[in-house]
């Protein structure tokens, strides 16, 4: 099990299994959502994935089509990326806000111009 929160805690999740999927995402949303020049996230399915603290402190933004990306309205972590109709069941989570250590065995890297929508 691995857990995850936002940088002033306020929002917290718990992750109930071993995430296979890790990626490197350098598609020009993601970079400008994160002010970086990537990041990396988790994907895992969403039966898997549940907030356990401070859901009603997320905020939602469209970014594109069926894209959500979910923050915290206190501090503005990014906290989750989702809605895609390629993988409609799955959840993606910044791995800079994973609580416990996990040291993914491998991760790919996405060069498009934007994978998120």
């Amino acid at each position: 099990m691995h857990q995850g929160s936002c940088l002033c805690g306020t929002v917290k999740y718990q992750i109930s299994c071993e995430p296979e999927v890790v990626g490197n995402c350098h598609c020009n949303m993601c970079k400008k959502q994160h002010g970086a020049a990537f990041v990396t996230y988790v994907s895992i399915n969403k039966k898997f994935f549940e907030y356990t603290q401070g859901r009603d402190k997320l905020t939602s933004y469209n970014s594109s089509g069926s894209i959500h990306r979910k923050f915290c309205s206190v501090c503005g972590s990014n906290m989750e990326w989702s809605g895609s109709k390629t993988y409609p069941d799955w959840v993606s989570v910044p791995l800079t806000t994973f609580d416990t250590k996990f040291t993914p065995a491998k991760v790919q890297d996405y060069y498009r111009e934007s994978t998120c929508q």
